[in-house]
């Protein structure tokens, strides 16, 4: 006979009682949701690998927008598609481009949403890549290479336009090196020094973001990224690319993709606590989920709370997930 007194299925007994000694809370104040702009009016283009999710013209996200409001989400973080590409990505700092639109647009429809700023050139550029290519001008560089100081120059002009749009956060997310000293420096010379960056600070070389590359239209045309994104087996480079971002000045910092490097951002949370941590649930991860629920082999809903719920266990403080709307309305019902 089992004689001992402890029996920790005491507080497993009823639905009520493992609520109440939930040690991780999820609630919708905990996502950010990305949307993909395009140009157009009425426009909602289903994304075919990303179920669930569209491609939207801006009355479109301010509709959305306002969804994700009423559901307690309280960021969105906006990734532009332009009509037109070329070398540098112009459109991505014109007064007029898609994103200074949309943000402008659900500012003025919901005020407190807090509109976050995707900062790259990939999506804006002819060749895909994440910033201005060399030439052949820098002879001891390969052609194609992504200039590191030229591109610093486009970001900060990206930046300072997402600000006078009406951005509450911008988001640089190529790798730069640089980037968040380079930013905060053109943001505070145009008067926007109470403007926040939320850096991606640690970004790998994933596999996971296929789907993303197919929203976004945004693939590189030749090559990959591996030259100023991380690689997917370190985690010292981790610590040392997210104390430069700190020292340059950012306000958050995210590790990007989420599922596969839940050790990463427990890493970066420790060794950072005082910095909100983010955490990209990245489209790989969002697709996985929803082609092995429209197979039957698992069930989709309870296997998205489980993974988002990790995703806070490890560290994170917030969440950038495209589950966002669905997880809200779960929480919300529970």
């Amino acid at each position: 006979m089992f004689d001992s007194p402890i029996r920790p299925r005491r507080l497993r007994h009823t639905p009520t009682l493992r609520r109440m000694v939930r040690e991780t809370q999820l609630t919708p104040s905990d996502f950010i949701y990305p949307l993909f702009i395009v140009h157009g009016d009425g426009v909602r283009n289903p994304i075919a690998s990303m179920p669930g999710i569209s491609q939207l013209s801006v009355d479109m996200a301010v509709t959305e927008a306002q969804q994700a409001w009423e559901l307690g989400i309280p960021a969105l973080m906006l990734f532009g598609i332009p009509d037109e590409k070329d070398p540098v990505g112009i459109e991505n700092f014109a007064d007029d481009g898609i994103i200074q639109r949309a943000t402008k647009a659900i500012k003025a429809a919901i005020p407190d949403m807090v509109v976050v700023t995707d900062v790259c050139l990939c999506e804006y550029t002819d060749h895909g890549h994440c910033g201005v290519l060399n030439d052949g001008t820098h002879i001891h560089l390969p052609e194609g290479y992504v200039l590191n100081d030229e591109t610093l120059e486009i970001l900060q002009k990206v930046v300072v336009s997402h600000a006078k749009a009406g951005a509450d956060i911008v988001a640089p997310s190529g790798m730069i090196d640089g980037m968040v000293g380079s930013i905060r420096v053109a943001l505070d010379s145009a008067g926007f020094e109470h403007l926040p960056i939320m850096s991606y600070a640690v970004k790998y070389a994933s596999a996971f973001y296929g789907p993303f590359r197919d929203a976004a239209d945004g693939a590189p045309k030749f090559g990959d990224r591996k030259t100023h994104q991380m690689d997917p087996a370190n985690t010292a480079e981790a610590i040392r690319e997210a104390e430069l971002d700190v020292v340059e000045g950012a306000d958050f910092l995210m590790v990007k993709p989420a599922l596969s490097y839940l050790d990463i951002i427990r890493t970066v949370k420790d060794e950072f606590p005082s910095l909100p941590m983010v955490a990209y649930n990245v489209s790989g991860e969002y697709a996985m989920v929803k082609a092995a629920a429209a197979n039957g082999w698992l069930d989709g809903e309870s296997v998205m709370m489980e993974k988002l719920t990790s995703i806070k266990r490890a560290g994170a403080d917030l969440i950038i997930t495209y589950h966002a709307i669905e997880a809200a309305k779960m929480i919300l019902d529970s």
